[in-house]
């Protein structure tokens, strides 16, 4: 701890935003930077916790405490060397993670300003990038064994990495044209440039990694063959079949599923052309977001990019608390009101919201009926709704579903080896994420359901444990 005073006398500084009116009106990343004398100010404010709350919530386990002491003193190469002992993507959760670790630190428990976790880990793996401390490992020893990786987004990225520093000969097959999954199609431009992705990619391929895109396993190759080409198998093919909302007029056209638009976008950032029949534009238009988590806040920033005439966000859960929740009290991360960086640029945000119907002209969404809900606790805390008959119609021409994902895609891969599924429809693992198929695991959103891009990691880093013990135990 270099400056054991310093979290009383420098106060939390965040970096910030680009303006409004500028960040509007193209898909550049959104947060801004701090230089380096700040950002090593800000790191001295970790108190070296002897009880460090934020590894403990820390998904991944990162040491925060030694990484920030070290770029206090500047040592940046052995901060990013700490840093990515415990996590393999930094550049990733340093811009998309809710920080679970910054909820849980002591500051945020008794001066309300946390160390400012996220975007000093971000600010390492970038100076590692800028000043060459990234280099590809090439005296690998291999091991002879070959592991196929079925998914190529945080979970699958984590566990290939893992199994071919251990010097596994790994192959990961994505369905889609780019790999990193929902970090590459899912998450806006906005808040995570694909070039940051793709650099991580070419490390990763620099080191031995091979992967294969436009390879959807189950249907384009079958996991049989899979099977006998490779020792052992990681499926992590993510949570991709969304919620829908089975209500009258579901089939109006300008009804779409949040990834649609968005997967579409991410594609159109990256060059692609779309015939304007397909395109999914909010230039305009009334658009409603049915949904409040992060998926539809990105759907918020994308239709105020395209200039949309008013955007409205509507939850049938009530409004979260402001600030802090009694329910979820420190160190737990606070289920509290979220405002984020989308919802600053323009949105009408309402709760206790159930969707009716969809309502239409010449078979197009001209609107959408609602119906307000109350919601209360019984004596053993679960929640019930209770519907008002207050009905109302708001103004939509286009609508976008962002209610979250209920499990894998069942179809091809899953089907065919007959993995056996939780009461949830995810696939069913043992301690070792071993799915019921002797030489497949599981890892990701495709094991544990819808969650964060830090838990798909660790979740990745787990599976790539559990089978290389597999694999050398087969050895014997």
């Amino acid at each position: 701890m270099g400056n054991p005073k310093a979290f009383l006398t420098i106060d939390r500084k965040e970096a910030g935003y680009r303006p409004v009116d500028e960040r509007k009106c193209d898909f550049g990343e959104v947060e801004q930077t701090l230089n380096p004398e700040d950002r090593r100010l800000q790191a001295s404010r970790c108190m070296d916790c002897g009880v460090p709350f934020c590894h403990w919530s820390c998904p991944v386990g990162n040491k925060q405490s030694d990484w920030q002491d070290l770029v206090y003193k500047g040592k940046w190469r052995e901060a990013y060397l700490s840093l990515t002992a415990t996590n393999d993507f930094p550049e990733f959760t340093g811009r998309i993670c809710p920080a679970l670790c910054e909820k849980s630190c002591v500051l945020n428990l008794t001066i309300g300003q946390p160390v400012t976790i996220r975007e000093n880990e971000a600010a390492i793996a970038e100076r590692a990038f800028s000043e060459g401390y990234v280099v590809p490992k090439t005296n690998i020893k291999r091991s002879g064994n070959k592991v196929a990786v079925i998914g190529s987004g945080p979970a699958g990225l984590a566990c290939a990495n893992q199994l071919n520093l251990k010097g596994h000969e790994v192959t990961v097959f994505e369905k889609n044209e780019y790999c990193g999954g929902l970090l590459r199609l899912g998450i806006p431009d906005f808040k995570l440039n694909k070039n940051i992705v793709e650099r991580r990619l070419n490390v990763m391929r620099a080191e031995g990694v091979e992967f294969k895109n436009g390879v959807n396993v189950g249907k384009d190759i079958k996991m049989k063959d899979i099977l006998g080409q490779f020792d052992a198998v990681c499926v992590a093919i993510g949570s991709e079949t969304p919620r829908n909302l089975n209500v009258e007029g579901r089939d109006l056209q300008g009804v779409h599923f949040a990834l649609e638009m968005l997967q579409q976008q991410n594609r159109v950032v990256a060059g692609a052309t779309v015939k304007d029949k397909e395109r999914i534009s909010a230039k305009g238009k009334h658009v409603l977001v049915i949904g409040g988590g992060d998926t539809g806040s990105d759907c918020v920033g994308t239709s105020n990019r395209h200039g949309a005439a008013k955007v409205t966000q509507i939850e049938i859960m009530p409004k979260p608390p402001v600030g802090t929740n009694p329910d979820t009290p420190w160190p737990m991360f606070p289920m509290v009101l979220k405002t984020s960086s989308s919802h600053k640029e323009g949105c009408d945000r309402r709760w206790n919201l159930d969707t009716v119907r969809f309502i239409g002209e010449n078979g197009k969404v001209t609107g959408v009926e609602v119906e307000e809900v109350v919601w209360s606790k019984d004596e053993n805390g679960r929640m019930s709704l209770a519907r008002t008959g207050n009905k109302e119609v708001i103004k939509a021409d286009l609508v976008l579903l962002a209610m979250g994902f209920v499990h894998p895609v069942h179809e091809g891969l899953v089907a065919e080896l007959e993995l056996e599924k939780d009461g949830r429809g995810n696939i069913m693992t043992g301690e070792s994420q071993l799915t019921s198929h002797s030489r497949v695991f599981a890892a990701g959103d495709a094991n544990v359901g819808a969650s964060l891009v830090v838990r798909a990691i660790a979740s990745g880093r787990s599976a790539a444990e559990s089978i290389d013990s597999f694999l050398k135990e087969r050895k014997k």
